[in-house]
């Protein structure tokens, strides 16, 4: 076993020393002219267009502490911190970015107590973050805007910029991101300890933005080679005291790109995205082409045996986030929000990243795979759902039923290219509860909380953060997840905006 395991980890020190020497080969990460956004032309958009305030970088590296009044009353059994993580700072020395990807990241903590909330938020701090705050100007490499006279990098941590999600596990905070190391946050001041080596061969190899609890409280994640120039998948085993069980390469037969992956009780699923690069210099994102005209590679690898794979070829589809995926009749079925415009899947709010009033988005629609495990057939369902975007659910669900998901989506007239309500989807029986927050409100993702002491599924709270561009503040709403349509039942406001964020995570108080 020993011998095993050290063949193991030659072969996978070979394939990502091959892979980083891709990363940093100058075709992929070097460009030779800056292809920046206007910060002038930004600016003067969010005067007529106050909704972009959603992507409009911040001019501090903290937030201080501030207690908000609470609106309604927070439900008994409320309580503990909401995560969220996001880009944050995209301009420096008159040049801003254009995906919006690209922004380093800020970690914000909405921790809530006996009916009070108070919020903070902090930058996170990566080599890239503290070198180029030093510097004045940005000096590395980002995922989808070419920067002239790049600074020289070591490994995928000098260019990472932790601004995509957040996870808790054994008391400890990290911020994710889909193309680097975990950096770890003290958990109450928000402040960065460092990026997290879980094994020393694995250092600096991506550790996704999504990864996945299961039941018996280990968490699941991989890491895509792709975003490093080679291919194949990590795929991360770590326990719920957060050690690391195990770290395994999953070797894939082409080149695909994927954002996030699904579980069932004993399987994980991983749906590449067939994709090329087109040739010449450019960020990662600038030059990457979806091929439609190819098929989706979906993997179902088998919780008790992650080095081992069985391969299905499904219609081709553009993904960013699954919903939940359940095993039932021999068959895995895996909800999950495709995108037509493949496009606008490239760079997604592109135009508002350059201030362009016409910016347009939310338009995921909500699909089912269902991939045969008896006859090895994968064939795609429509739900019928579409407008929707960040689907979430409670865990607790069991693992031969749909869960219930809940999405932003719009409901009436709004004033931003963007989601204005939340729903909750019953998708099986055809139920939809959806509240609508107002024209001029935008949005973000709803994390379920389950209640204390409860065991039925669905039986908890939704929490979102909000951005209200008429009265220029950001803020926060509690909702039964079980009345959604009854509105908030309890709200908090910022006397000013935040950024957008993508992902978070609720740690409950114990």
């Amino acid at each position: 076993m020993h011998a095993a395991n050290n063949s193991r980890r030659r072969f996978l020190g070979n394939l990502l020393s091959g892979a980083t020497a891709l990363a940093l080969a100058p075709t992929l990460l070097h460009g030779n002219n800056a292809l920046a956004g206007e910060p002038a032309r930004f600016a003067a958009s969010l005067d007529t267009q106050p909704w972009l305030a959603g992507w409009k970088s911040v001019s501090s590296e903290s937030i201080a502490p501030l207690t908000l009044e609470i609106e309604g009353k927070l439900p008994q059994g409320f309580a503990g911190t909401l995560y969220r993580n996001g880009p944050a700072l995209f301009e420096r020395d008159g040049f801003r970015y254009e995906h919006w990807f690209d922004g380093d990241g800020m970690v914000h903590g909405w921790r809530f107590g006996e009916n009070s909330v108070t919020h903070r938020a902090r930058m996170v701090a990566t080599p890239k973050y503290v070198r180029e705050q030093n510097a004045g100007k940005f000096l590395y490499p980002v995922a989808g805007t070419t920067i002239a006279d790049t600074q020289p990098i070591r490994n995928n941590d000098d260019v990472n910029v932790a601004n995509t999600s957040v996870m808790t596990l054994n008391g400890r905070l990290f911020a994710l991101c889909e193309a680097g190391s975990a950096f770890e946050l003290d958990p109450d001041q928000l402040t960065t300890m460092g990026p997290v080596t879980w094994r020393p061969d694995l250092a600096s190899v991506p550790f996704s933005a999504h990864p996945l609890v299961d039941r018996d409280g280990s968490a699941w994640n991989f890491g895509a080679i792709s975003m490093m120039g080679g291919s194949g998948l990590v795929i991360w085993h770590l326990g719920a005291d957060g050690k690391l069980i195990s770290g395994n390469v999953l070797e894939t037969p082409v080149q695909g790109y994927l954002h996030s992956f699904a579980q069932t009780d004993t399987h994980l699923v991983f749906a590449l995205i067939p994709f090329r690069q087109m040739e010449g210099n450019g960020a990662f994102f600038e030059r990457l082409r979806f091929q439609p005209d190819q098929s989706l590679r979906v993997a179902v690898v088998p919780k008790d045996a992650p080095t081992q794979v069985r391969w299905f070829e499904a219609d081709f589809a553009a993904i960013y986030h699954f919903g939940d995926a359940y095993e039932r009749n021999g068959e895995i079925v895996m909800r999950a929000v495709t995108h037509e415009d493949v496009e606008d899947a490239r760079s997604p709010m592109r135009a508002a990243m350059n201030g362009m009033p016409n910016a347009h988005g939310g338009n995921g629609r909500l699909r089912e795979l269902h991939l045969g495990l008896r006859d090895g057939t994968a064939r795609w369902e429509d739900t019928g759902i579409a407008g929707v975007e960040f689907p979430l659910f409670d865990a607790r669900t069991q693992g031969d039923r749909a869960a219930r998901l809940y999405a932003p989506t719009t409901e009436g007239l709004h004033d931003a290219p963007y989601f204005n309500a939340i729903a909750s989807f019953d998708v099986e029986r055809g139920r939809r509860q959806v509240h609508g927050y107002g024209r001029s409100v935008l949005a973000e993702e709803h994390v379920f909380v389950s209640k204390p002491g409860s065991t039925r599924a669905g039986e908890g709270w939704l929490v979102g953060t909000l951005l209200d561009s008429a009265r220029g503040r950001s803020g926060i709403a509690v909702l039964d997840a079980e009345h959604v349509d009854d509105g908030p039942l309890a709200q908090a406001w910022l006397p000013y905006t935040v950024p957008l964020g993508f992902h978070g995570h609720f740690a409950a108080r114990v």
